[in-house]
C-alpha cells in the first residue's frame, strides 16, 4: 500500500520566512499495488562536441508565446516527493523530526507525499489496537499515537546522558541526527549492493519476476484493484480514498501488454494511471551524460507509449509519473546530486507537463543513495535549489511556445536545434511578487557558447526578472554547491529557506543565456489572458 498526503499550500513573498512546522491541511488516503520493472542502461556513446553544421555562433532567436489560452494544465502539486520506507528500518522519527527537514519540505509545498519504493517489498503494515498481544510488535498506529511523547522522552534522556539542555540546542540535536543518518547510510547501502534485505514483509507485485521468481499480469493485477476498491468502500475513513496504479516500470512490449491488460479491466476503478522512469544505469553514468540531448528524449517516446493505451480504454485519464530518478542502483555520488543532474530534472518537469502528465514524484526528498534532493547531512542538493524556484515561479498553465532564428515553424513547447529548450507557463499566482498575467520562461542551454534570445510579440519590451542558476565552486557541472545570480545558495544560520532575489533585466533587453547552463525568467506585466485567471 502508498500513502499520499498533500502538504499545505505556502507560497510565501521573497521576504518572507517559511514556518518552522508543516502541518498538513487536507490529506488524501492512496492505495497502490506497486509494481516496477527494472530498466535498461542509458545510451552510453560519447556526447559529440563538434557544433551543428550549418549554426551559426551569433544567431538571434526571436521567442514570442501564445498567451489567449494554455495548452496544458496540470495539477496544483504537479512537482510532489516520495519518501522510500527504508528510513523507517531504523529511526525514522529522528529524521522526520528534524526541523531542518521540516523547513526544506515546506519549501516544496504544495506537493503530494508518496511513501514508497524498493524496500516496500519487504514492510509490513499490522494496524492492530492492542500492539502487546502481537507476536510481531507494535504497528504504525501505536507510533504515531506516540510520536510526540517519543520525542520528548528521546530529549529528557539526552539531557541526563549529557548533563545538558540539549532539546534546548538545535545544533546539538542537529549533530545527532547526521550521525545517526550515517549510521543508517552504511546499513541502507550494504542491504541494496549485497541484495539482501532483512524482513519488515509487504506482499506486492513489484518486479517479482526479478525478486522473488513469480509474475502477475495485468487483468489478475486489475481484479485485484476491483476487489480492493470494493473492500474500501463499506470503511468509512477510507471510503473516499483515491486509488494510483498500476505503477509500471519502463514501457517495453511485456510492460505495455500488462498495461493493456490492466486497463481492460480496471482502467475506471483507479483514478490515475502510473508509471515510473530511470534515465540511466547508475554503475556507468559520466558527467556528460547529463548533456545527450537523446538521452533526455526518451522520457517522451515513453509519455506517447503510456498515452495511447490510457487513451483507447479512458480517454482523457490523469497519468502520474509515480517515481522518477535521474540514475538507477542508488544514483552515482558526485555525478546524481551534482549539478550536470539537474539539466535531466528541468528537461523532464517541462516535457511531462508540455505533454499532458499530471503529476511527477521525485524519487527521493530524502534517502540514501545520491538521487535525492536533500542529503545525508541534511543540506540541500542542487536539484532541491531548482525545485524550490519551480514551485515559486511556476504555475500549473502550460503555455505553446514560438520561436524564428533556428527552425523553420513554431513548435509549441519542443527544442531548438535539441540543445536550446524553452518551457513557458503562467507565473505561479501564488507568487505575490508578481502580478496575474505574467510569465514565465524557463530555459536549458546545453549549447557550448551563449545564446542571445529576443522576446517578441506580446513579450516585446516588457520587464524580465531572471534567475540564472550556476554551479558554484570549483567542482563546475559535478559541484554539489549552486549559485544564483552569481550569489551562493545556502539556508540561513536560523534554519530558514534564504531569498530567491531576482536579477531585473531592463525592458526590451536582449536574453543571454550563458553556455550549459539553466534558468527562470519572469516576463512581468504581460497582461495574458491565459493566466489573468485561476
Amino acid at each position: 500500500m502508498r500513502v499520499l498526503c498533500a502538504f499545505p499550500e505556502a507560497m510565501p513573498s521573497s521576504n518572507s520566512r517559511p514556518s518552522a512546522c508543516l502541518a498538513p491541511g487536507t490529506l488524501y488516503l492512496a492505495l497502490l499495488l506497486h509494481l516496477s520493472l527494472s530498466s535498461q542502461a542509458g545510451d552510453r556513446r560519447p556526447l559529440p562536441v563538434a557544433r551543428a553544421p550549418g549554426l551559426k555562433e551569433k544567431t538571434l532567436i526571436l521567442l514570442d508565446v501564445s498567451t489567449k489560452n494554455p495548452v496544458r494544465t496540470v495539477n496544483e502539486n504537479f512537482l510532489s516527493l516520495q519518501l522510500d520506507p527504508s528510513i523507517i528500518h531504523d529511526g525514522w522519527l529522528d529524521f522526520l523530526s528534524s526541523k531542518r527537514l521540516v523547513t526544506l519540505a515546506r519549501g516544496l509545498s504544495p506537493a503530494f507525499l508518496r511513501f514508497g519504493g524498493k524496500r516496500t517489498d519487504f514492510l509490513q503494515f499490522q494496524n492492530l489496537r492492542n500492539p502487546a498481544k502481537s507476536r510481531g510488535g507494535p504497528g504504525p498506529d501505536y507510533y504515531l499515537k506516540n510520536y510526540e511523547d517519543d520525542i520528548v522522552r528521546s530529549d529528557v534522556a539526552l539531557d541526563k546522558q549529557k548533563g545538558c539542555k540539549i532539546a534546548q540546542h538545535p545544533d546539538v540535536m542537529l549533530e545527532l541526527q547526521r550521525e545517526k543518518a550515517a549510521q543508517m547510510h552504511l546499513v541502507l547501502l550494504k542491504e541494496q549492493f549485497s541484495n539482501t534485505y532483512s524482513n519488515l514483509i509487504l506482499t506486492e507485485p513489484n518486479n517479482y519476476r526479478t525478486m522473488h521468481g513469480r509474475a502477475v499480469n495485468g487483468s489478475q493485477l486489475g481484479k485485484d484493484y476491483i476487489q480492493l476498491k470494493s473492500l474500501l468502500q463499506p470503511i468509512r475513513i477510507y471510503s473516499r480514498a483515491s486509488l494510483y496504479g498500476p505503477n509500471i516500470g519502463r514501457p517495453r512490449k511485456n510492460v505495455i501488454a500488462l498495461l493493456d491488460g490492466f486497463m481492460k479491466v480496471a482502467g475506471s476503478t483507479v483514478d490515475a494511471v502510473t508509471w515510473q522512469h530511470c534515465y540511466i544505469d547508475g554503475r556507468v553514468v559520466k558527467v556528460m551524460d547529463f548533456l545527450k540531448t537523446r538521452l533526455l528524449d526518451t522520457l517522451s517516446d515513453q509519455i506517447r507509449k503510456i498515452q495511447k493505451v490510457v487513451n483507447t480504454y479512458t480517454p482523457g485519464k490523469k497519468i502520474w509519473l509515480e517515481g522518477v530518478v535521474t540514475t538507477s542502483a542508488g544514483g552515482t555520488n558526485n555525478l546524481s546530486d551534482s549539478y550536470a543532474a539537474g539539466f535531466l530534472w528541468l528537461n523532464t518537469l517541462g516535457m511531462l507537463a508540455n505533454q499532458g502528465i499530471d503529476v511527477v514524484i521525485r524519487h527521493s526528498f530524502f534517502d540514501h543513495g545520491y538521487n535525492h534532493l536533500v542529503d545525508q547531512n541534511f543540506n540541500p542538493l542542487p536539484d532541491y535549489w531548482l525545485s524550490l524556484l519551480y514551485k515559486r515561479l511556476i504555475g500549473p498553465k502550460v503555455l505553446a511556445v514560438h520561436v524564428a532564428g533556428l527552425q523553420r515553424k513554431p513548435r509549441p513547447g519542443r527544442v531548438i536545434r535539441d540543445k536550446l529548450r524553452i518551457y513557458a507557463h503562467c507565473t505561479n499566482h501564488h507568487n505575490h511578487n508578481y502580478v496575474r498575467g505574467s510569465i514565465t520562461l524557463f530555459i536549458i542551454n546545453l549549447h557550448r557558447s551563449r545564446k542571445k534570445i529576443k522576446l517578441a510579440g506580446t513579450l516585446r519590451d516588457k520587464l524580465v526578472h531572471q534567475y540564472l542558476l550556476q554551479p558554484y565552486g570549483q567542482e563546475g557541472l559535478k559541484s554539489k554547491s549552486v549559485q544564483l545570480n552569481g550569489q551562493p545558495l545556502v539556508m540561513v544560520d536560523d534554519g530558514t529557506l534564504p531569498e530567491l532575489k531576482p536579477r531585473p533585466l531592463r525592458a526590451g533587453r536582449t536574453l543571454v543565456i550563458p553556455p550549459v547552463t539553466m534558468g527562470f525568467y519572469v516576463v512581468k506585466n504581460v497582461n495574458a489572458l491565459a493566466c489573468r485567471y485561476r
